[in-house]
């Protein structure tokens, strides 16, 4: 590629604009802050942040744009950079992701500005693929790629070629750069391409018919010169590791890095796990254990086929060290204002959990804070668009804090009273599509949706053929019958218990189905309290392995301190245990392994206590309460108490069981009685057991939850009157509710 001067390359995009009939002075946009970035002295903190959709001979992607907008907002919010030094290059900016804008703009804003102990971010979203390389120093002869927006492929002495920019060429350009205090982030992959289910896949397959193009091996040999490295000392110190601070890989190697509709936008599952994450930590946790958190709830929200991955320079403690390698000296957040007119604002929202997107829409409150989390007044959520929200003030208690840069936190979510479980339509059913979206149509509260076009929450299709010999392959406990009918996550995870015989028909299955779409339904409303970040409860709850001194703790670490977070005492990352394995984060408990709750209400004040099972089959149980009598008490954990579940005065014990898979413990705290609900599975009791046992939510558990939520809902309109929700929603106060999720997967 050719080298531009700094001065020469900045005339030369000026000039570009000119004949575009643009004025330059006019634009706001990355030509401008990449002249200030140049022309800023001393800069300590850079960041390049790359994002593709839009590729000229490959299929394009929808949500790399949309990380590098999570990534900027929480670079400046969260870690303190300033915007002039964050440089975005996408397909909306002026200087395109082509390989030589990728290229130029690694050289003039990260290698020619970075200084010792400056830190430095590099962010990549797009497409990887691999290609054959002789000199690759890998037994496997493959380097992984990273597809620039101009891919070009040539023919050269019967030689494709491809314009790639190759692992080995990032590797030399982290070595140029000169800080120790570098973090790349790379959301892509080379396993696999195309679609799966209703996620995108971030990559170009068949890679390694390809060979490396000949601008990349001059290129390579150019930075080779310049570092005064040869061909076996690189590939040499490519062996060892990285070449300098910490690589942070959405996907391991043969697995895929996705992207997902969530809500109404698309992003990078990994990039969005992260940001949001990052919002919410304030402890300054190494960035091992960060990655290991993540990975969990990749596992619990989007698939089990990915697994970020963490690689830190060899003989370092970087994995030791904080995210970016910076504090975080400022309060969690779930939001922040970047625009002010008049008494309304423009809100970002980047540290709300995926799951509870739905409860942001409007009405929602969030509280403003001081640089000590002390709250100072309240904006109420009005509109949201993406991550984008338009909100109005409620409360305004110190006037110099409304400002561009102020964060706010959670402190009332809306959740629809209308919430709608969406099924996705898979072209298994080939001709029989319409006749599932009609029959889907005529479900109460079950909306059909077709892939690739929004949120979906499962996918109703036929098993295939090639999907009969991926499960015989992987070994799984059941493969349902070819071409029967049945429910997938929206990676097309088999969800269990939901297969049918080979010759049912459709209207058949959606009948037989309907119980199921109803728990599902259920456990998704739910899962729309999950607060365990923002919550101002102070309550820990744990699932400890009976006989061994195994414990794993709340997934979400629980409210301790939000605004400069004490470490709690959860014992978040056990130590290994003989018994218990660990995969992505998550515990593999044996069957037949028994195993106990405590939750310990650490508030001065009696908290009322739901506890629900959600299995691998998306059945709900309720293991709390299970003394079935009529008082309203029977939920309730007095200030300071440990509630054991179960305790030694119970005739029954909780027992790892069959369906194998992810299973996932709510518990839910509240401060006010949760009067309805409790008669209501006290009927449930009636009809299923004479004991004092836990019970299943068989019959109508869409019912049992929403009137949890309504005994949530009441509790909130009594501790805080002057709050109203405009729609039909229900209205959940973080200082009234905690819930919390603890995942674990049965395993043989």
């Amino acid at each position: 590629m050719t080298h531009f001067p700094r001065r020469q390359f900045l005339q030369f995009a000026g000039s570009a604009l000119t004949t575009l009939g643009l004025n330059y002075f006019n634009i706001k946009n990355q030509s401008l802050r990449y002249a200030q970035a140049v022309s800023a002295s001393t800069p300590r903190k850079l960041a390049l942040l790359i994002g593709i959709n839009n590729y000229q001979t490959v299929e394009n992607l929808k949500g790399s744009i949309t990380d590098i907008y999570l990534q900027r907002e929480l670079l400046i919010h969260r870690f303190g950079f300033h915007p002039q030094d964050i440089l975005l290059v996408s397909d909306e900016s002026e200087i395109k992701p082509t390989r030589a804008g990728i290229l130029q703009a690694v050289e003039e804003h990260l290698i020619q500005q970075a200084k010792p102990g400056d830190t430095v971010v590099y962010h990549f979203s797009g497409h990887g693929s691999q290609v054959f390389d002789r000199d690759s120093g890998f037994s496997e002869n493959l380097n992984s790629t990273f597809v620039p927006s101009d891919r070009a492929i040539s023919v050269v002495n019967n030689q494709l070629q491809v314009s790639d920019i190759t692992g080995k060429t990032l590797f030399l350009l982290m070595s140029a750069i000169k800080t120790e205090n570098l973090t790349v982030v790379l959301d892509s992959c080379y396993a696999g391409g195309g679609k799966r289910g209703n996620l995108t896949i971030r990559s170009i397959a068949d890679g390694k018919q390809y060979t490396p193009s000949q601008t990349e091996i001059e290129y390579q040999h150019k930075w080779l010169s310049h570092l005064n490295i040869s061909p076996p000392e690189l590939e040499q110190q490519r062996k060892q590791g990285i070449a300098k601070g910490i690589v942070i890989a959405a996907a391991r190697k043969n697995q895929i890095a996705a992207e997902a509709y969530l809500d109404d936008f698309v992003t990078g599952a990994f990039t969005y796990l992260m940001t949001q994450y990052l919002w919410q930590e304030n402890s300054n946790t190494p960035v091992k254990t960060v990655i290991t958190n993540i990975s969990r709830s990749i596992n619990s929200t989007f698939t089990s086929n990915q697994t970020p991955e963490l690689t830190a320079k060899t003989n370092s403690n970087n994995a030791r060290k904080p995210t970016y390698f910076l504090t975080q000296p400022v309060p969690t957040a779930e939001a922040v204002i970047t625009q002010i007119t008049g008494k309304n604002v423009n809100l970002w929202l980047g540290g709300i959990p995926p799951q509870a997107l739905a409860a942001f829409k409007q009405n929602a409150i969030f509280q403003l804070i001081d640089n000590q989390g002390i709250e100072r007044g309240k904006i109420q959520l009005e509109s949201r668009n993406g991550l984008t929200g338009n909100g109005k003030i409620l409360e305004l208690q110190t006037p110099e804090l409304l400002k561009p840069g102020t964060l706010l936190q959670e402190r009332i979510r809306a959740i629809p009273s209308d919430y709608q479980l969406r099924i996705g339509l898979d072209n298994s059913l080939g001709q029989d599509i319409a006749i599932a979206r009609n029959e889907i149509a005529k479900i109460e509260r079950v909306q059909p949706v077709t892939l690739q076009t929004g949120e979906i929450h499962y996918i109703f299709g036929r098993l295939t053929a090639a999907q009969q010999a991926e499960l015989k392959n992987k070994q799984a406990p059941y493969i349902p019958p070819l071409h029967s009918l049945g429910l997938y996550t929206e990676a097309l995870d088999l969800i269990p218990g939901s297969f049918g015989s080979a010759k049912e028909t459709i209207a058949n299955a959606l009948t037989r189905l309907q119980p199921k779409f109803r728990s599902l339904l259920a456990a998704r409303i739910i899962k729309l309290t999950l607060n365990a970040n923002s919550s101002r409860l102070n309550v820990v709850a744990t699932l400890n392995i009976v006989g061994s001194q195994e414990t794993f703790a709340a997934q979400i670490q629980p409210f301790i301190n939000r605004s400069f977070g004490k470490v709690s005492e959860l014992n978040v990352n056990p130590p290994p245990n003989p018994q218990i394995n660990y995969e992505n984060g998550i515990p593999q408990i044996p069957l037949k392994t028994l195993i106990r709750f405590e939750i310990k209400n650490q508030e001065n004040s009696d908290l009322y206590i739901t506890v629900l099972v959600i299995n691998p089959e998306g059945n709900i149980d309720v293991i709390f309460p299970n003394t079935w009598s009529a008082a309203d008490n029977a939920t309730l954990v007095a200030a300071g108490e440990t509630l054991r579940i179960p305790n030694s005065q119970d005739i029954w014990q909780l027992e790892i069981i069959e369906p194998l898979g992810l299973t996932e413990i709510l518990v839910v705290a509240s401060k006010s009685p949760l009067r309805k609900s409790l008669q209501s599975l006290q009927t449930i009791a009636k009809r299923q057991v004479n004991r004092n046992v836990p019970i299943t939510i068989a019959d109508n558990p869409t019912e049992v939850i929403n009137l949890l939520i309504e005994d949530i809902h009441s509790g909130t309109l009594r501790d805080t009157p002057n709050i109203t929700s405009k729609t039909a929603a229900r209205l959940s106060d973080t200082t009234q509710l905690a819930t919390m999720s603890i995942t674990y997967q049965a395993v043989k």
